[in-house]
């Protein structure tokens, strides 16, 4: 698999998370929530859009609501070969990080 830049690898992870309720708002405060970063809508939709081509993601309108001005929601899903790469990048993150503690690395400053 290719690997994935990392704010693609943050956008797949809070579609997961997000489940059922993965759309652009939610996941752009998720991912402020985590990184403590100010994160633009069009840094969430620039990934939503790479990884939808890649085949890692599937999205589908839902129904328009009030709230919303009768508008609907773009909801984006994992498709099997997003699980897949999800599952890569932990194994290729979990393998580079072996043996690396936190107290090592303080020793270096």
């Amino acid at each position: 698999m290719k690997l994935l830049t990392r704010p693609e690898e943050l956008v797949l992870l809070a579609v997961w998370r997000l489940q059922d309720s993965a759309y652009c708002v939610p996941i752009r405060e998720q991912l402020m929530r985590v990184t403590a970063r100010e994160w633009s809508f069009g840094a969430i939709y620039d990934p939503l859009d790479r990884l939808e081509k890649k085949g890692l993601l599937a999205s589908y309108q839902s129904e328009p609501t009030q709230s919303r001005g009768g508008r609907s929601k773009r909801i984006y899903k994992l498709t099997k070969k997003g699980l897949e790469a999800l599952i890569e990048i932990k194994s290729v993150e979990e393998a580079m990080w072996e043996g690396i503690s936190k107290p090592s690395l303080k020793k270096q400053l």
